[in-house]
């Protein structure tokens, strides 16, 4: 049985360079997502949201292999940003932002499976929240992105330099929640070594 892997099939969306700033097209995908407000490090709410998000990944994962006969490589956790005032995020106002926590899930995957998976995680642990947890579409498109490689807390210089000066010089607008890859799990991983996916779709008539 083959087994589907994202970071294979979709290497510009996991591999970008950390030197500057690139265009991507990014395609349909959809997610598992939870909605959550406030400081990721510091918000039990966040915690919450990972603890109910890879169960039900693993949950889809063995259900499609076991069923369909298709299996898959669970994705890295993603999060999309967002604040009513986007100098937040390069000001560091992390208890001001919104988030969805995300796990990338394959075009085959409906939205039934889902919240079956849901039903058995529940049924299993009940985490707090399990209800949030949905299949979400997204389409980002164009965006522009580059690798971080370091803590989370010094993306902002980064984030800074990508909204005050490279978007405004190639005459971009936002268009979309700031989009985060988390390559490598923090819990494994010292933060000199981190490295993230920094994303910001832009409008599609853009370059």
């Amino acid at each position: 049985m083959d087994k589907f892997d994202f970071r294979k099939s979709y290497p510009e969306l996991y591999s970008p360079g950390r030197r500057d700033f690139t265009l991507v097209q990014v395609p349909h995908l959809q997610y598992l997502a939870v909605d959550g407000h406030g400081n990721p490090n510091t918000s039990p709410e966040y915690a919450q949201a990972l603890e109910c998000l890879y169960p039900v990944a693993y949950a889809v994962k063995f259900r499609s292999k076991n069923e369909l006969e298709q299996d898959f490589t669970v994705p890295p956790l993603e999060a999309l940003w967002r604040a009513a005032d986007m100098s937040a995020f390069t000001a560091g106002d992390k208890d001001s932002w919104d988030w969805t926590a995300l796990i990338a899930q394959p075009e085959w995957i409906t939205a039934g499976m889902v919240e079956q998976a849901v039903a058995a995680v529940a049924a299993k642990k009940d985490p707090p929240g399990i209800d949030r947890v949905r299949l979400l579409p997204l389409d980002e498109g164009l965006s522009a992105q580059i690798l971080f490689v370091g803590p989370y807390d010094d993306e902002a210089p980064v984030l800074a330099r990508l909204h005050d000066a490279w978007m405004p010089e190639h005459d971009l607008a936002f268009n979309g929640d700031h989009h985060e890859v988390y390559l490598n799990d923090p819990r494994r991983t010292a933060p000199a070594k981190l490295r993230t996916v920094l994303r910001q779709p832009v409008p599609p008539d853009s370059g």
